[in-house]
């Protein structure tokens, strides 16, 4: 396994992008402006390598780009409310920077900030990054931890962790999104998608739970069986029209907490190529890349286009802090976050 380093100027400092190359030839980049996934170039059915990780042609433009791709939001993945929680009796408020909501974590959040590189052996790169107390409106001084493994079979393994000094929610995930034709080879509607859970998170017109834990069956948002993702997406279901498509999370079939289960198999539609991820995590919001016209200039130096990519984005519920009935979010002093999403390439 090797370990290659490229440092790029940026206006946010010096960002570096580590690529591993295991001994099959294919590779996994990574970068240290928000720990983020830059590329992962794996075998098709006839050996063809190809990159299956959107992303952008200068590293720079992966700041506050608006898919946050490849990326780790935090400290809170996903939507808050109207940018307001309480605990333990006190109320915090945070920046709204999605309709009336506060998403991933505020403007800059833990994806736009550049991480520090602990450690970096044999296929295994660390990250860190300490968020202090009141950044973006969160309390708590919070350090949180990246640790990606590449091996030789093509999996790839992120395990998140956090330490907190005050009490605070937490919720951390990785926005990667992934096209096994290619990055550069167009829609994903074609691809097929199969979830390992069989309930959905409905919401409110501005994509906040309601709070309802509701069945897939007889709707669109049924993947439990192998499905293409553009089947029903333009189906007459609220939900689909609200986000201009798949923008909801799932509820995991079998959850245990610090269990790692599959929960999700993805099928490329001409490439052969599969993926399935794996997580300790109790849901996943399934993205479809509804608003990816407009980012920057992709790898490949051509532009993406509205569902050009799926993020399956291993979490906890959204807007959890507000929601007693969820898995609660909340992290206090002397508990560990420990957190892990496998994506394995076939």
């Amino acid at each position: 396994m090797s370990i290659t380093k490229v440092f790029y100027p940026s206006p946010k400092g010096e960002i570096t992008h580590l690529t591993l190359t295991n001994s099959k030839g294919s590779s996994v980049t990574l970068s240290t402006l928000g720990a983020g996934i830059i590329s992962i170039i794996v075998p098709d059915s006839n050996g063809n390598m190809a990159n299956v990780a959107l992303g952008y042609k200068d590293a720079a433009s992966w700041i506050a780009d608006g898919p946050c791709a490849g990326k780790i939001p935090g400290r809170f993945a996903n939507r808050i409310a109207n940018g307001r929680f309480t605990l333990d009796g006190k109320e915090y408020t945070l920046a709204i920077n999605n309709g009336p909501n506060a998403l991933h974590g505020g403007p800059e959040g833990f994806m736009n900030r550049i991480w520090d590189i602990s450690e970096e052996n044999d296929g295994r790169v660390v990250m860190t990054y300490t968020s202090v107390d009141a950044e973006e409106g969160y309390p708590g001084n919070l350090t949180a931890t990246a640790e990606y493994i590449w091996d030789d079979n093509n999996v790839l393994t992120l395990n998140i962790g956090a330490v907190t000094d005050a009490p605070t929610v937490l919720n951390l995930t990785n926005h990667v999104y992934f096209n096994l034709d290619g990055e550069n080879s167009g829609t994903v509607l074609s691809h097929e998608l199969k979830l390992n859970a069989s309930r959905w998170l409905p919401t409110d017109d501005t994509q906040i739970p309601t709070g309802e834990i509701a069945s897939v069956v007889g709707t669109p948002m049924d993947f439990t069986s192998f499905k293409a993702i553009g089947k029903d997406i333009k189906a007459e279901f609220e939900a689909l029209k609200i986000g201009k498509g798949y923008d909801h999370c799932w509820v995991i079939d079998g959850y245990e907490k610090g269990r790692l289960i599959p929960v999700a198999e993805l099928r490329g539609a001409t490439s052969g190529r599969s993926l399935i991820v794996e997580t300790t995590q109790p849901g996943m919001q399934i993205y479809t890349g509804n608003w990816l016209a407009g980012c920057p200039e992709s790898i490949s130096g051509a532009a993406y286009q509205d569902y050009d990519g799926v993020a399956i984005e291993c979490q906890g519920f959204p807007d959890a802090p507000n929601k007693p009935s969820f898995p609660s979010p909340v992290l206090r002093p002397g508990e560990e976050y420990k957190e892990t999403i496998r994506f394995t390439f076939k």
